[in-house]
């Protein structure tokens, strides 16, 4: 049984983290916050590192944007060779454009990248937000700033691999498919809490939406605090980000959704008034729509 993603010739079962997912889920945090310069830093020759690294790039280019890529051996740096990795490292970080986004192949990556902007005075997250995978809460809280991260929640490769073993040894035929898991979601941390957007109104708008988007708020709400009128907002809403006011409150209330659907066992009804919805079939329709599943099953999904 393979949970590590080291055979790739399909010769046992493979389950594993949904490396590709997970880089999807990478990207458009940092895409959302308005980064439009994007990097990779990632392990030389390991294959999670490779699948990460693909899925990012060609995320990134589905956004119409671009994305540069580092990569080193982990582990196998010699304390002779530390400091002319650390020097490589802050060459690279120093010649992408900025503000970007750079995901990390895993948390680990994390202290040597933001120590490397640090050798190039370069400002996280300001200038340069960074995200890593795995949510390892140690690794992710020492770090200065505290490190966002993907979570794929590695307990339930284990349980599921674990199921799968127990059906094998049953009788069981064995799966032609890998079963691939897909991420929790991103816990935000101060890396990441930073918006690229450089029209400081619509910037406002968007933490203005974000803080209060799950307590009622409408476009209304949002177009009152600026000089300016509804159509002029929306335009430069739409300029900035490529999306209306509405479809950024909207999002903000289904990320709350899911994270109370997949965190709690809250009632329907409970989740859509704590994440700003009118009611619960309104909240239905909305994940309907958006994300091709109702509530229900994107709950039955992640307890699965």
């Amino acid at each position: 049984m393979d949970v590590l993603g080291v055979a790739n010739d399909g010769s046992i079962p493979l389950v594993h983290v949904d490396d590709a997912a997970i880089a999807r889920m990478a990207c458009e945090h940092l895409h959302d916050r308005g980064f439009r310069h994007f990097g990779f830093v990632g392990n030389l020759h390991e294959s999670f590192s490779d699948a990460r690294r693909d899925a990012f790039v060609t995320a990134v280019e589905a956004c119409e944007c671009t994305c540069e890529v580092f990569e080193a051996p982990f582990r196998s740096l010699k304390e002779d060779s530390w400091e002319k990795h650390l020097e490589r490292l802050s060459r690279w970080v120093a010649a992408l454009p900025r503000p970007a986004g750079v995901m990390l192949c895993s948390d680990q990556r994390g202290p040597e990248v933001i120590e490397a902007c640090r050798a190039a005075e370069i400002s996280v997250p300001d200038e340069f937000a960074v995200i890593g995978v795995d949510n390892d809460e140690t690794l992710c809280e020492v770090s200065q700033p505290s490190l966002s991260s993907v979570w794929p929640d590695h307990t339930r490769v284990g349980y599921r691999a674990a199921e799968l073993l127990d059906h094998l040894m049953s009788g069981s035929e064995t799966p032609k498919a890998p079963l691939l898991l897909a991420p929790v979601r991103v816990i935000p941390r101060l890396s990441t809490d930073a918006w690229a957007i450089e029209d400081r109104y619509i910037a406002a708008a968007v933490q203005f939406i974000r803080k209060y988007g799950c307590e009622g708020i409408g476009v209304a709400d949002v177009v009152s605090r600026f000089p300016f009128s509804r159509s002029v907002l929306q335009r430069r809403f739409r300029n900035a980000l490529g999306r209306t006011v509405h479809d950024e409150i909207i999002r903000v209330r289904l990320a709350r959704a899911r994270e109370l659907l997949t965190e709690t066992n809250l009632p329907m009804a409970i989740i859509a008034e704590q994440a700003g919805f009118k009611h619960q079939e309104y909240m239905g329709a909305v994940f309907k729509a958006k994300i091709g599943q109702t509530p229900a099953q994107l709950r039955r999904a992640a307890r699965d």
